[in-house]
């Protein structure tokens, strides 16, 4: 599924007041807050809401990024927009919170302005980037709509990734539709046992099947260009666990048969366990060769065949932030 490439959603809206509209509805989600399933209702433009965020996005980095899905780096890396805070972190959590990513350690969360978060987004345009990939962005949509919004008038061109971990709420999806050009979430657990335990949500598998219903229906599967760099479409990241911990093999039967058989899907391989761990002994270790080529033959058994792999290209300038 290759082909050229088109502009980008966003600036295929329609209306050049479009974007802006959009973040004005999306900003008056914030003096109630429902833009993520736990649905707090605080007032976010007073106070930080349960993803501990109020009215300004805060990020950690930004940078072009080598160490990614292949297809989002392709050969000039991807323009990676790191968010702190969230809607879906348990305290001392095991489980990697982020997939990885080569931002340097030397990064600082700092609050920033709308003007400021558009300003990021262009001069990762300047550095080349083939994309703007939103990392951690569920709780932070209406900030960066209202960023989007500057960037576009101030000649953003570039698609956008929206790379969650996949806890993301119906009223947010909607206010990226023809907005997001590919939706890269994840599929932590496919029970509702694990995801309770892992993750302190019990609606985890819910809600996150019916975001991805909702991604594909608004972008398809993935497309991508001659060059191999991703497009438009859905690309689903699904951590493999030890013990069959993340529900594999109901996974890959709900993309394959809920979905699309054409599903992108990359079964990452890469679960480090953090300290907090050590008391879980069945979580408390990596991955065997033997368990990610099990997770393989699952997919493929299950009937998808489109997989994707990390991007090992020599890293690029970091942007400080």
């Amino acid at each position: 599924m290759s082909s050229s490439n088109p502009a980008p959603a966003y600036l295929r809206l329609g209306r050049k007041t479009a974007l802006a509209e959009r973040a004005k509805r999306a900003r008056a989600h914030l003096s109630a807050c429902d833009l993520c399933p736990r649905n707090c209702g605080a007032d976010r433009t007073r106070e930080a809401g349960t993803c501990r965020t109020g009215r300004a996005a805060r990020m950690l980095a930004y940078i072009p990024n080598f160490h990614e899905e292949a297809t989002i780096v392709g050969s000039r890396g991807s323009g990676a927009i790191l968010f702190a805070g969230g809607e879906l972190r348990k305290p001392g959590a095991p489980l990697n919170e982020q997939r990885p990513m080569a931002f340097s350690h030397e990064s600082s969360e700092r609050e920033v302005t709308p003007a400021e978060l558009a300003a990021c987004m262009l001069e990762l345009q300047t550095a080349g980037c083939h994309n703007i990939n939103l990392v951690n962005p569920s709780h932070v949509v209406a900030q960066i709509l209202e960023a989007l919004a500057i960037a576009a008038r101030q000649g953003l061109t570039l698609p956008l990734v929206y790379n969650s971990n996949g806890y993301d709420a119906a009223q947010a999806l909607a206010l990226l539709e023809g907005v997001v050009d590919i939706y890269a979430p994840e599929m932590r657990f496919g029970y509702t046992r694990e995801a309770r335990r892992f993750l302190d949500v019990r609606d985890y598998p819910l809600i996150n099947r019916a975001a991805l219903r909702e991604m594909h229906r608004q972008v398809g599967d993935l497309v991508v260009s001659d060059d191999g760099s991703a497009i438009r479409g859905l690309l689903v990241r699904h951590v493999v666990l030890p013990n069959r911990l993340a529900g594999t093999s109901y996974v890959v039967r709900f993309l394959a048969r809920q979905i699309s058989p054409h599903t992108y899907l990359h079964l990452v391989d890469d679960f480090r366990p953090t300290r907090s761990a050590k008391g879980l002994g069945d979580l408390y270790r990596k991955i065997t060769p033997r368990e990610l080529e099990s997770a393989k033959t699952l997919a493929s058994e299950a009937g998808l065949h489109r997989f994707g792999r990390i991007a090992h290209i020599e890293r690029g300038p970091t942007i400080a932030v």
